[in-house]
């Protein structure tokens, strides 16, 4: 068990950018409106467990298919950098469809833990400690129920164009997790 700060911190950002939780207050708040009720504590648990068994049993899964972690990585960085443009520009790639409902299935998957976010899992497990990303998966869901808890007050506080800022900010920096990761696991591919 190797415990790293940095990687812990590194993990974190990761996730949080693409989790996107702040991006998707409005979502959250549109949801809140239909349904008049948002179970935050068990979108957070059933997400939290999602991405750790994920994390697991990612990459058996892959091997059972005949996938490496590095194509894996490459093809998540593709995904991430993808989710990173429309974090930045503003426009709508992958996510169409709006729940209808506050149940767990839109809040924990696919909103909160998403194919960006499995994706981002495996490709950080190809290069980070797991311990350091259990506990950057449990910081996020500590942070996504905060702010499942109080999105309304959130929103009041930081305003439309303060998440709009926030989204673009993480987009940025997503976009340039994608570009490492594409770098340092298209090397394993030629080897």
């Amino acid at each position: 068990m190797v415990l790293d700060f940095k990687e812990i911190v590194t993990c974190t950002m990761v996730l949080f950018a693409v989790i996107d939780i702040i991006g998707s207050i409005p979502i959250i708040i549109e949801l809140r409106n239909k349904v008049g009720h948002i179970q935050s504590e068990k979108a957070s648990i059933v997400a939290t467990i999602i991405m750790i068994t994920f994390l697991f049993v990612g990459e058996k899964i892959l091997k059972l298919i005949g996938i490496d972690v590095n194509s894996f990585a490459v093809a998540g960085s593709f995904v991430i950098f993808f989710l990173a443009i429309e974090m930045v520009l503003g426009i709508s790639v992958f996510k169409d469809d709006h729940p209808e409902t506050a149940s767990v299935v839109p809040l924990a998957f696919p909103l909160i833990a998403g194919a960006g976010t499995m994706t981002s899992i495996l490709s950080l497990e190809a290069e980070y400690h797991t311990v350091n990303i259990i506990l950057a998966i449990i910081i996020n869901m500590v942070f996504v129920f905060i702010v499942l808890k109080s999105s309304k007050k959130i929103e009041n506080v930081i305003g439309k164009s303060g998440i709009n800022v926030i989204r673009k900010i993480f987009g940025v920096v997503l976009l340039a997790i994608a570009v490492k990761l594409f770098a340092s696991n298209i090397q394993g591919l030629f080897q």
